[in-house]
């Protein structure tokens, strides 16, 4: 594609140089072929300026700079005032606006994205609607799933999925869209159909300076969503009813909002509810426990009702998911307690699952959690109390220490557990945490083993290992036999 085409639209930009044509685009120089274009992105380590020599050296013709830069034979230079915008938009003409061709549905919210994804992916299908998935867990595009490799893929990624979802005949895309990638720009000129806010509670603070930024960056997914799907229970969704200029459709537990959800019912099998919609109403029997999850819901039939869905194809899609993935993942053990994998890595999903466990425990509630290393350190001590208020007893353990020694992260968690006069003790070896939990659950007990769910590896400082807890409770239920 010729380079003004590519920079077709574009604000702000000049191109020095010949317009030559471009058969590819890259961010990272390893990945460079002849004619390709190179974008020169500022991260926040490192910056791609410093590689444009390597760049051409490899066989880039074009480099997109947003620096001023010594004139550069044979090579043309296109410049601009964001590389990353310029990244996200030259990307989308490159593969032909596919954004413009799907209806593309953005769940952003501290809580309940994935879950939110499985469910509108299920009701999608149960429509007849071919859809594809792009989440924290997998990248399910056509018959092709592979594990993600972060929530939201790099803009110029992402469009050529959007490509590749067009090419296999999908017509829907539900994906999640983080905080990191709304203030990163990865979605930056993408066309949602909808746009679906969860909820908003401390979380990602190593990143965002303070609770407003976090709440900017969210709201940017609805400066282009055709539609915005809103949680008015909550208190910075009600904040984002106020800013958002297009058409909003609220839900919530009571009739202030336009969805809501009344008679509720829930057990350790799921949650039931009459679903309310202008007059009509429908009982709804989800698999998965817990108030939280009927929150997700409600936002997943307020995108299906504005994408013209039956209430009965709504109904039979929510019905139809049994599980998700390293979300309320209950596993039983023939001694009469249960495990509960769960990735609740913020305060207020600590709270909720354990919340909703509690209520169908007949004995213990035993909570085993850590914090991850290298992020916000001032909700650690925020989760040793979510996890003390509610849990009879606690096993502080490690989680992805990352950089920062485990027993530092521990140190800063429990003042917070502390706090409430729970039981608790320290394990520091995560495996060996759960074992000790295990080895000491008796009938009626009910383990949550919170903050890594359906993640299969742990990161402990320069080494990354297999960790699958799933199979690590299995293997331990076993021993038990």
């Amino acid at each position: 594609m010729k380079i003004s085409d590519l920079v077709k639209n574009m604000e702000e930009v000049e191109v020095i140089g010949n317009d030559i044509d471009i058969k590819k685009l890259c961010y990272s120089t390893s990945d460079i072929d002849e004619n390709s274009l190179f974008f020169c992105i500022v991260g926040l380590n490192v910056d791609g300026h410093t590689f444009i020599k390597k760049a051409i050296e490899n066989g880039a013709k074009a480099i997109v700079v947003s620096k001023d830069l010594e004139p550069l034979n044979d090579v043309t230079v296109i410049k601009v005032k964001d590389t990353r915008e310029a990244m996200s938009l030259i990307s989308s003409n490159f593969y032909g606006n596919p954004s413009k061709e799907i209806d593309v549905i953005g769940i952003t919210g501290t809580n309940g994205k994935t879950t939110s994804t499985f469910m509108m992916k299920s009701i999608l299908e149960v429509a007849n609607k071919k859809t594809s998935l792009l989440g924290t867990i997998y990248n399910i595009i056509g018959s092709k799933k592979e594990e993600a490799k972060r929530t939201t893929p790099e803009s110029k990624d992402l469009q050529g999925l959007f490509r590749d979802m067009i090419n296999f005949g999908d017509d829907s895309c539900i994906m999640e869209v983080s905080s990191h990638s709304l203030d990163l720009k990865r979605v930056y000129g993408v066309d949602f159909k909808v746009g679906i806010f969860t909820n908003l509670t401390q979380d990602h603070l190593d990143f965002h300076s303070d609770m407003g930024s976090y709440f900017n960056a969210k709201m940017k997914l609805f400066d282009n969503s055709e539609y915005a799907v809103i949680n008015i229970d909550d208190e910075y969704g009600r904040k984002a009813v106020n800013k958002i200029k297009g058409k909003v459709l609220t839900y919530g537990l009571t009739n202030e909002a336009n969805l809501f959800a009344s008679d509720i019912l829930i057990s350790s099998e799921g949650a039931k509810f009459k679903l309310n919609y202008k007059g009509e109403s429908e009982e709804i029997l989800l698999h998965l426990p817990g108030k939280f999850n009927i929150y997700n819901a409600l936002g997943c039939i307020g995108a299906a009702l504005i994408l013209n869905i039956t209430l009965e194809d709504i109904k039979k899609g929510l019905e139809s998911l049994s599980s998700v993935p390293g979300r309320s993942e209950k596993i039983t053990s023939s001694k009469g307690f249960t495990v509960i994998i769960d990735y609740a890595h913020t305060p207020d999903g600590l709270t909720n699952i354990l919340s909703t466990t509690k209520e169908y425990t007949d004995g213990n509630l035993i909570a085993l959690f850590g914090c991850g290393g290298d992020r916000d350190r001032t909700k650690r001590p925020l989760m040793g109390k979510a996890a003390g208020e509610i849990a009879d007893f606690c096993v502080v353990t490690s989680d992805n220490p990352r950089g920062e020694e485990p027993s530092d992260i521990i140190q800063d968690i429990i003042p917070g557990v502390k706090a409430t006069g729970c039981n608790y003790t320290v394990i520091e070896n995560r495996k060996d945490a759960i074992k000790y939990a295990i080895d000491n659950a008796k009938k009626g007990d009910v383990i949550v083993i919170a903050g890594k769910g359906h993640e299969t590896y742990q990161i402990l400082k320069n080494e990354t290992i297999h960790f699958d807890e799933k199979e690590i409770v299995l293997d331990f239920l076993k021993e038990e036999l």
